[in-house]
């Protein structure tokens, strides 16, 4: 995306940040926003209702990201999700907040094709001396430390009950993503507002 702050392009009217604020709020007891650098979110800062967390790692990996919320949080649980994924449905998320236990270290759509959609998920604090560990051997893929903690895969069919063309994970890498992202999201305001 040529350097742009993804979390401030605009989708169906509004930043990508707006929209997600949208659909996470009234279901978390904290949004935090996590970020390289504070300077494209400080004129947003004042009011907003998330908390600016600084990723201070050298190294630019979600894995890092997913550090950074899960050492700032102020509860056991946290989701995950990118900050380019406008499309994020409401009812996915009340699937993994429903699949949540105690117990569970990382809760997380298993999708058709058998991967884990690991940026839409829940993941206990308790995964963070696996997450450090694995950034110290410089190892940023965030599925690897999932044999250390106790994952618990949403169903493939509870997954397509939420969210039936798994828009929830589209994202905007490229500028032909977001153009896609943007006619998605029309359709989708749209199709609800029938």
């Amino acid at each position: 995306m040529g350097g742009a702050v993804k979390a401030l392009l605009e989708v169906d009217g509004q930043t990508i940040l707006e929209t997600l604020v949208g659909t996470l709020s009234g279901r978390f007891a904290e949004l935090l926003l996590v970020a390289k650098e504070p300077a494209p979110f400080a004129p947003l800062q004042p009011g907003a209702p998330w908390r600016l967390v600084l990723d201070a790692s050298p190294a630019r990996s979600s894995l890092t990201g997913i550090h950074t919320a899960l050492a700032s949080a102020c509860m056991e649980h946290v989701f995950i999700t990118a900050c380019d994924t406008p499309l994020l449905r409401p009812q996915l998320l009340d699937a993994l907040l429903g699949h949540l236990r105690p117990e569970d270290d990382v809760v997380l759509p298993l999708k058709p094709d058998g991967y884990f959609e690991p940026l839409c998920a829940l993941y206990s604090r308790r995964c963070l001396p696996h997450i450090e560990a694995q950034l110290q051997r410089e190892d940023y893929k965030i599925i690897r430390f999932f044999d250390k903690v106790r994952v618990s895969p949403l169903p493939v069919e509870t997954l397509l009950k939420a969210d039936p063309d798994l828009v929830s994970f589209r994202n905007a890498n490229t500028p032909e993503d977001l153009s896609l992202l943007r006619q998605a999201a029309q359709g989708l305001s749209a199709q609800e507002g029938l």
